[in-house]
């Protein structure tokens, strides 16, 4: 299966059509938090990109509203994502090591966001070791 690569707000558009499955695009925006919810458009935007992508099709219309559904996994997805943390950085190659089956989004999400707030960017391959401690405490690794 296809392992596009997805935006922060692709992912969550795919995580509410993971977990409600089948959805409109008002459907999908109400999905979201009220506070920051995106607009609809922005939405609407988000979702033809991903239909671009191959991440999600179009399941059926009703009246004028399209009915979306995922075509990609969420394993494939995460999959991805863990391919892009590996790429980004060689600590977190050595760190990944057999677990990669095992990391949730959430895991990936807070290591992407430490590896950020310590500065680590590109090409850089230096992690402190309390950082890549404390990231494992968090990951949900089994």
């Amino acid at each position: 299966m296809a392992r596009p690569k997805l935006t922060k707000l692709e992912l969550q558009i795919m995580d509410a059509l993971w977990n409600q499955g089948i959805l409109s695009l008002r459907e999908i925006q109400e999905a979201f938090p009220a506070k920051g919810r995106p607009a609809y458009t922005t939405i609407q935007t988000t979702v033809y990109r991903l239909e671009d992508k191959g991440a999600v099709r179009r399941a059926k219309k009703i009246s004028n509203a399209h009915i979306f559904e995922a075509v990609v996994s969420r394993e494939a997805a995460s999959g991805r994502l863990i391919d892009d943390l590996v790429e980004f950085s060689g600590a977190v190659l050595a760190l990944v090591g057999d677990w990669r089956g095992l990391w949730t989004l959430a895991g990936c999400f807070y290591l992407l966001g430490c590896l950020e707030n310590e500065g680590v960017h590109g090409d850089s391959r230096e992690v402190s070791v309390s950082l890549i401690g404390e990231s494992h405490d968090a990951l949900d690794v089994g």
